[in-house]
């Protein structure tokens, strides 16, 4: 009785709550909507036009997405669904340590913002090289990009996200 009286005790963060089920609507979304999309009936196909829309929005090349099922292609770009990959990793990784670890940005304030601002760069400069000429669209870079800024972002965000840092400015 007393781990349930302890279990009930601890304080729901509502935050990192709705942070972990947006997460999840962004993981499975993309990779969703060419399988509604194929079904053929009206309502799959009206929530897999909503996806695709919202796809058109958030990413700069959805037509670059991989085909998944019937010829149809995700929603997003693999380097925006690669972007999801690394925060779904730093979530499970700070699920696991309980965001114990030496990695988590905000605790070490200001002088974590280079860091995060040299991962998240990641995207933009892919990106710009590719705008620019410098190389091809290809799936594996762009992923690899889509880590690291997924990777930055969570880093810096999932602690705030789930009440275990204060934010930054708060520090400073």
């Amino acid at each position: 009785m007393t781990a349930l009286a302890t279990r009930i005790a601890r304080p729901l963060h509502w935050r990192g709550l709705i942070a972990d089920v947006l997460l999840a609507g962004l993981l499975i979304g993309p990779l969703a909507a060419p399988f509604l999309q194929a079904w053929g009936l009206i309502i799959p196909r009206t929530i897999s036009g909503i996806i695709y829309t919202m796809g058109m929005f958030v990413c700069p090349q959805p037509a670059q997405g991989l085909a998944l099922y019937d010829e149809q292609i995700m929603a997003v770009c693999m380097r925006c669904y690669g972007t999801v990959l690394g925060l779904l990793l730093t979530r499970l990784l700070y699920a696991a340590s309980a965001g114990a670890g030496r990695g988590w940005l905000p605790r070490y304030g200001l002088r974590a913002l280079p860091i995060f601002a040299a991962l998240i760069f990641a995207y933009a400069a892919e990106f710009a090289g590719q705008v620019a000429g410098l190389w091809d669209f290809n799936n594996w870079l762009v992923t690899a990009a889509g880590l690291l800024t997924g990777t930055g972002l969570g880093l810096m965000f999932h602690p705030i996200l789930h009440g275990q840092a204060a934010p930054i400015c708060r520090r400073a």
